[in-house]
């Protein structure tokens, strides 16, 4: 297939603005033997999430322990909750941007396991695009090679482009929570040195009159 100048240009160009988008890596995480151990994910909204988890036992080769694992939305809403476990795979779409929490904790009702020391996860975090199966996309739109990659990149572009009017919406929340918080402080600043200046008055005010009282002055 020709591929003509105009193409390769605007494919080259995508795949340098795809390179910008961030990529979600795997993370090893110490599970203490009691308490939980939480991790997060700032994530925009109407974005889809994969992630995938396995423990191990940094000194007991076999069986391992278990974990009990829990995601929650920025709100507190559970959306995944699973208990003895020793890998698994949870997956959402994001109803609204903010913080997504996966806490994790050692399984305590485990007669096969001792716990002498803590567990070892890794969580494997995938959103947007990086979930998109394109092996899947390939057979069923047909498309290959140059054409896939471009495919990817046109994703990856919207992906960033979506990413920088989140960014942009954050910044401006936060002017608004900065502008108002500067505000209350002004307020709070003038109001408290208005008590200081009436507290001043009166104080001269009632020494003045004691002073007078007892014929001091």
């Amino acid at each position: 297939m020709a591929i003509s100048p105009v193409l390769c240009i605007g494919l080259i160009c995508l795949l340098g603005a795809g390179s910008l988008f961030p990529v979600v890596e795997a993370i090893w995480l110490t599970v203490p033997t009691s308490g939980e151990r939480c991790v997060y994910e700032d994530i925009q909204a109407n974005v889809v999430v994969v992630a995938d988890y396995l423990c191990i036992d940094q000194e007991n080769v076999g069986l391992g322990p278990t974990i009990d694992v829990r995601v929650t939305s920025p709100y507190g809403k559970e959306l995944y909750k699973k208990a003895n476990v020793s890998h698994g795979q949870f997956a959402f779409t994001s109803s609204e941007s903010g913080a997504y929490f996966a806490c994790l904790s050692m399984h305590h009702d485990q007669t096969h396991y001792t716990f002498n020391s803590s567990a070892i996860v890794n969580l494997d975090w995938k959103m947007g695009i990086k979930t998109k199966d394109w092996d899947s996309v390939a057979k069923k739109e047909k498309i290959e090679g140059v054409e896939l990659e471009l495919r990817k990149s046109t994703e990856s572009v919207k992906a960033i482009r979506a990413n920088i009017l989140y960014l942009k919406i954050r910044e401006a929340h936060m002017r608004e929570i900065n502008e108002l918080t500067n505000k209350r402080v002004a307020q709070y600043s003038l109001v408290s040195l208005g008590v200081s200046l009436s507290v001043s008055v009166f104080q001269v005010w009632h020494l003045k009159r004691f002073f007078l009282k007892k014929k001091l002055i």
